[in-house]
């Protein structure tokens, strides 16, 4: 259910830590989305029961009132951004410490790991895709704002079409002395416009460079102004031309208009969804079944770990208290004595478990005192991901695995007990019993069998 995390992308979820709050405002947090430049994201739900994302702001940013000032400024300016391509802003405390803001939770693929698992999409796909972003910077813009940071990062594939997340974030951000004062630069380089590298204003065709730039990737796999150092990225967002060799032809045209050097040179977002959206908006947004399938298990998945959290409370804790840790998978084999062995678990999965799986990563080491519930550490297989958890109070013994060992299911990867007690062999599984019971069937009927035949030669 939980895997590794993506920054700002609502791909994948894990659990909190036990450092992690437990609720922000009247919002109760259940899981990690992600974290980036600006703090970090989680899985929450409303007192009403809806799910949202919730975002709270960095210690080291919440300290600089500039940034406050400029967050507060445009988290109301994002609030008033309407359209069904864009993640609403629903709440916001611009004034808490640290502040934070809720935005609804997208269920989805960023288009960065979509690309980066799945290749590039087909051409009808990201026709839909230019449609659809195109019309939430439209809804963007109308209210004054610029994202200054769209990226395939921050596009999320739902499935019932692409959303456009973080707008007005990279101008909080760049008004903080901590990056404007050493010459930082929002964004990322191979999907900025010439302009924001050259310090220049922000304006909306800025955004419909960053866009083009989108498109390219969606449709080949690979930036136009190529990968590499910043340094060298850059100086070709600059003075180069962009690569599009590998562009559909469709695509060919739109694309390299939105990429042009000069801002006055590109076309408005309305053109770009008129182009796009067709005849008559005759577009359909059509993704590959595999990207689909993806979206739909996460879906679920999101279901069921809101349901475990249990309740809403109208009111949560501080964002800043520690939460109670709660139970998540936890696989142990109580041997009594005081002591508990965790063996690698069985991954549920569409056609079955897998029988082998991957320790990623331990979160305690040996001698560490551990609580019921407390992440042990985290496996992996082509089936899913869990993380096994403490099943009592004690301490962590013995780690038979290292990280990136491969053991079959069942095999014991940790111990849990008290000080002094007995260390106990696991008991066998019941397919082994089973084989062992047979084996001595076995060998006892063949012996009988033996000295049966063999009587008469006595």
């Amino acid at each position: 259910m939980f895997g590794e995390s993506r920054r700002w992308g609502y791909d994948v979820i894990e659990p909190l830590l036990p450092t992690d709050p437990s609720g922000v405002g009247p919002y109760v947090l259940v899981a990690r989305l992600g974290g980036g430049g600006m703090g970090k994201v989680y899985l929450g739900r409303s007192p009403g029961g809806l799910t949202v994302a919730v975002k709270v702001v960095r210690a080291g940013l919440a300290e600089d009132e500039r940034f406050r000032r400029r967050f507060a400024l445009e988290v109301e300016a994002a609030r008033r951004v309407g359209g069904f391509y864009t993640a609403q802003v629903v709440d916001a405390d611009t004034e808490a410490d640290p502040p934070w803001l809720v935005t609804s939770y997208i269920p989805g693929l960023s288009l960065k790991e979509a690309v980066e698992q799945r290749g590039p999409l087909p051409l009808e796909t990201v026709a839909a895709l230019g449609a659809g972003l195109a019309e939430g910077l439209a809804a963007i813009h109308v209210r004054n704002l610029v994202h200054r940071d769209l990226k395939p990062g921050n596009v999320i594939l739902a499935e019932d079409g692409p959303r456009v997340i973080d707008f007005g974030i990279a101008r909080a951000l760049d008004s903080t002395s901590q990056l404007t004062h050493t010459g930082g630069v929002i964004g990322t380089p191979a999907f900025m416009s010439p302009e924001q590298i050259q310090g220049r204003e922000a304006t909306p065709a800025g955004d419909v460079f960053c866009l083009g730039s989108v498109l390219a990737y969606a449709a080949t796999g690979r930036p136009p102004f190529g990968e590499g150092p910043s340094e060298a990225v850059v100086y070709r967002v600059v003075h180069g031309e962009p690569d599009l060799t590998t562009l559909p032809r469709g695509l060919l045209p739109l694309v390299r208009a939105c990429l042009a050097k000069d801002p006055a040179a590109r076309p408005g977002v309305t053109a770009i969804l008129d182009h796009c959206a067709g005849p008559r908006g005759t577009s359909a947004w059509r993704l590959p079944v595999e990207v689909r399938a993806v979206i739909t298990r996460q879906t679920a998945e999101t279901r069921a770990i809101i349901t475990e959290a249990g309740p809403s409370t109208a009111s949560g804790p501080a964002a800043g208290a520690p939460r109670a840790v709660q139970p998540l998978r936890a696989r142990p084999l109580d041997t009594g004595g005081g002591y508990t062995h965790l063996s690698l678990p069985w991954l549920p999965g569409e056609t079955g478990g897998a029988r082998r799986t991957t320790v990623v990563c331990w979160h305690r080491k040996v001698g560490d005192t551990v609580d019921k519930g407390e992440p042990l550490l985290s496996v992996s297989s082509a089936r899913g991901d869990v993380v096994i958890t403490s099943p009592r109070k004690g301490i962590l013994f013995a780690i038979h695995r290292r990280e990136g060992a491969t053991a079959r299911t069942g095999t014991v990867v940790a111990g849990i007990g008290q000080e002094g007690a007995a260390v106990r062999r696991p008991p066998l599984s019941r397919r082994v019993r089973v084989t062992l019971a047979s084996s001595v069937c076995l060998l006892l009927t063949a012996a009988v069998m033996t000295a049966v035949w063999a009587w008469p030669l006595h």
